[in-house]
């Protein structure tokens, strides 16, 4: 059995959260991913999970099926709503978007804590950034503290073990630009990766969602053009 620590990473297939798993590995962690199938209509980003985690050499990947589609209220899980196009970054709003999840990271942060403790890890990493996506409430610092302090009251392991749970947000303070940089120096093959909410036939980025308009910048201030689109 690895000697080294455990850390379970949140991995939708997105930009950031494969720049999570890769600063997770090269802070020794021994890694274990999860993704979620929640009936969201960019289900191709699970195949790049997958990807994801072979690539960077995680320990185990899983896909952990529900359905927030149920309840709704979600442009990426309602087909009836649909996903805000812009033209430029400065388009997007302030206002909490349509594509806001109800309760999305919540229950997503539940399902890594039961996983966590079913693997003895005591660290979890999920990529929410405060900056870019402001408008989601469950992306701010304040939530991610008090779901740790709530994750060490409720638990097993929080309460009878010496060692907390961490929940680690690595680039809850950096921007879009600044998280491509440090993907890169750790040798994050971006072109594996899919961050748009409404992507057309194998996966193929629409280049006008709040999303890949936020990627488009952040490879454009590092001077480079996004790989994902090379390949593609």
């Amino acid at each position: 059995m690895s000697s080294l620590k455990r850390a379970v990473i949140l991995l939708s297939g997105g930009l950031d959260s494969a720049t999570c798993l890769a600063i997770a590995r090269n802070q020794g962690f021994e890694t274990h991913t999860v993704a979620f199938r929640y009936g969201q209509r960019h289900q191709y980003e699970l195949q790049r999970a997958q990807l994801i985690s072979e690539k960077l050499d995680a320990t185990s990947h899983r896909i952990v099926d529900i359905d927030l589609a149920q309840f709704g209220g979600s442009a990426l899980t309602d087909a009836a709503i649909d996903v805000p196009k812009s033209e430029t970054v400065e388009s997007i709003g302030e206002a909490i978007p349509v594509t806001y999840v109800p309760a999305r990271n919540t229950v997503f942060l539940s399902l890594s804590l039961a996983f966590a403790e079913t693997v003895d890890a005591k660290d979890i990493f999920i990529g929410v950034n405060s900056l870019d996506y402001s408008g989601y409430p469950d992306c701010r610092p304040e939530f991610i503290q008090a779901f740790e302090q709530m994750a060490n009251l409720a638990t097993k392991a929080g309460v009878e073990e010496s060692q907390k749970l961490n929940i680690h947000t690595p680039l809850i303070h950096l921007t879009k630009a600044e998280i491509i940089a440090r993907g890169m120096e750790l040798g994050v093959d971006y072109g594996l990766t899919l961050s748009c909410y409404d992507p057309g036939d194998a996966g193929r980025p629409c280049q006008h969602c709040d999303a890949c308009l936020l990627r488009a910048r952040g490879f454009a201030t590092n001077g480079i053009q996004d790989p994902s689109l090379v390949s593609g």
